[in-house]
């Protein structure tokens, strides 16, 4: 079958590997139909792994965390087949699970980030299924990335009349607006340097724009809130460390912060901790999600036009451009928010 593999920094390859066999119980055979690019995937295109570790060797103070790869063995390329990609919809062909059956539509995610491949076996636990005409394939396979906006969210509780702000308008900020705004929130407003991603914010029903590239984020919060500051600060940009301080100054006391982005530190030392201690902040971390409950909703979310995940689709591209893909997504050209990848380009 044909897979794809990231072979050294920034370069991703097309190769022939053998099919999967699917053993033991509950598990199931996916003919990949889609897949698509996530944030938490492009460390380990984008990013120099041996450059890491030699970094971490000079100041083991500030060791940087990368899943899924195996510096124990010293260079860690080529990346095991099939990395990095999580976000996987296609047709099951094979069952050993009593929930699904041959020919079954489902979102099935691969447990190493490893879904760049033609057949995927995945655990039936991680999987759900998937309708098949409520909306195109590239929309219902948002499911995944909204499931882990649900898990978010369901931290907050109710927070109808909340002045929100959303730092970071790639696609998962871009999602978690759209549901502040489901929510009943009084303002969302999304911060970005981007133009095109705050123009998509708009469609996501953000109610406020702010370019950082031209405004001061703390005034112009001031300004739409009337000094009020923000009830609910959310920090979506993740892969460093300075926007978390800047998400404090957006939030008024007692105020809530909500951290999605994915970090590549174990430690922030430059955390601002006097100023989250006397302004009373309460921190949310949010990470994965419970797969089948957020996931399910999540989806009905999307087949029922309660979240419109349409703006977010600019690129669909075929299997065998994954490296085009990779560039498009991490260097963030040509307008892309969400790169889908297209397997039945394989067939």
């Amino acid at each position: 079958m044909k897979a794809a593999q990231i072979v050294g920094p920034r370069l991703a390859k097309v190769v022939d590997v053998d099919e999967p066999s699917l053993e033991g119980p509950g598990r199931i055979k996916v003919r990949m139909e889609r897949a698509c690019l996530c944030g938490s995937d492009s460390p380990l295109f984008n990013y120099d792994l041996n450059a890491l570790v030699e970094a971490a060797d000079r100041d083991p103070s500030q060791p940087l965390f990368v899943p899924f790869v195996d510096f124990e063995r010293g260079d860690p390329y080529p990346l095991q087949v099939g990395q990095s990609i999580h976000e996987c919809l296609g047709t099951v062909v094979e069952s050993t699970s009593d929930r699904f059956q041959e020919g079954d539509f489902v979102l099935a995610l691969p447990d190493r980030h490893d879904g760049l491949v033609e057949y995927l076996c995945a655990r039936d636990t991680r999987a759900i299924p998937l309708p098949r005409d409520a909306v195109s394939k590239e929309e219902i396979l948002m499911t995944q990335p909204l499931g882990t906006v649900v898990w978010a969210t369901r931290k907050l509780g109710n927070i109808v009349d909340w002045d929100t702000v959303v730092v970071g308008q790639g696609p998962m900020g871009l999602m978690i607006g759209h549901m502040l705004a489901n929510m009943g929130a009084r303002t969302v407003i999304g911060v970005d340097k981007l133009d095109f991603r705050l123009e998509a914010a708009k469609k996501m029903r953000a109610t406020h724009t702010v370019n950082v590239d031209r405004e001061d984020p703390v005034a112009a919060v001031a300004e739409i809130t009337d000094g009020r500051m923000a009830d609910l600060v959310v920090e979506a940009v993740g892969h460093q460390m300075e926007t978390v301080g800047t998400c404090m100054q957006l939030a008024k006391r007692l105020g809530t912060l909500l951290c999605f982005g994915v970090p590549d530190h174990e430690n922030y030392q430059n955390f601002p901790y006097s100023e989250f201690f006397r302004k009373n902040l309460t921190l949310i971390s949010s990470v994965g999600a419970d797969v089948v409950p957020n996931f399910s909703l999540a989806r009905d979310l999307i087949a029922q036009g309660r979240v419109d995940v349409s703006p977010l689709v600019t690129h669909v591209l075929p299997f065998e451009d994954i490296q085009k893909g990779y560039e498009m997504f991490v260097d963030r050209t040509d307008g892309a928010i969400k790169v889908v990848i297209d397997y039945d380009s394989l067939r």
